[in-house]
């Protein structure tokens, strides 16, 4: 399977916004549902995404995210972006997009690279 590709983690303050993008490869990701999973540090990632893309274009999230991510489809349907605003320490990990399930989504791909958020107090 081809890996995705993520972007766009960085070192912010609290309260403050950062961009994520995922570019996929192949038909699932034209087809399928999508969504980003995180790994706070010490710990499994989660198997269950913090935001998906699911049937009809519907977007769910995480009760944690809810009201501050917002995930969208690009005009290209193999990528995808999540706007993280009002960023909270606890939102600190790694990122990862896959393809999945519908929500609670569940990841069916490959993993990519991932990209990192810090978000210190």
């Amino acid at each position: 399977q081809v890996q995705p590709v993520e972007s766009g983690g960085g070192s912010v303050q609290a309260g403050g916004s950062l961009t994520l993008s995922c570019v996929g490869v192949g038909r699932a990701w034209t087809n399928y549902n999508m969504g980003w999973f995180r790994q706070a540090p010490g710990r499994e990632r989660e198997d269950v995404a913090v935001a998906a893309i699911i049937e009809y274009g519907i977007t769910e999230y995480a009760d944690s995210v809810k009201g501050r991510f917002t995930i969208s489809r690009g005009s290209a349907k193999n990528t995808m972006y999540m706007q993280m605003n009002n960023l909270k320490p606890e939102d600190t990990g790694v990122y990862y997009c896959n393809t999945g399930t519908t929500w609670p989504l569940r990841p069916y791909g490959a993993w990519g690279e991932r990209t990192q958020v810090i978000v210190s107090p």
